[in-house]
């Protein structure tokens, strides 16, 4: 690989680990990671890397995020929608149901012709939308 896409340059990295008080066997670790990891502007992508992946971790039980800190640089690139539900309504002309959509499988590994493909069955088969899932997100080392 580059330099861009090496392990020890974008891996997480746990700084430091504590026994709960009183607890046996419960532990407190603080972990941090690479902000390159995460697209900018993107706090459902920040959060599903940081939450979704590790909590769906077989292995851990009893898992839970005690805090976050996230640094005020990357904050600022958090924008907000940009519009509400009425203009996605407006834009497809579907009124008086709820719209029906889904996400893109596999998440990682289709070509874009082939994502492409995936994309146009969704919508034939009557679908109303298409979604990329959480984790395909552009990062400076692989951008979209």
């Amino acid at each position: 690989t580059d330099g861009l896409t090496s392990l020890d340059r974008y891996k997480g990295r746990c700084y430091g680990i504590e026994p709960v008080a009183g607890e046996e066997n419960q532990y407190i670790a603080y972990v941090a990671y690479p902000l390159d990891l995460f697209e900018e502007g993107s706090v459902t992508n920040m959060f599903t890397s940081i939450v979704g992946n590790v909590f769906g971790f077989k292995a851990l039980r009893a898992l839970r995020l005690e805090d976050l800190r996230v640094p005020t640089a990357y904050i600022k690139t958090f924008q907000g929608p940009p519009h509400g539900i009425q203009v996605e309504r407006d834009k497809l002309n579907k009124y008086g149901r709820p719209l029906l959509g889904c996400t893109i499988k596999p998440k990682l590994g289709l070509s874009a012709k082939n994502y492409g493909r995936a994309v146009y069955e969704c919508l034939r088969g009557g679908l109303d939308f298409t979604k990329d899932d959480e984790n395909v997100n552009s990062q400076p080392f692989m951008r979209w």
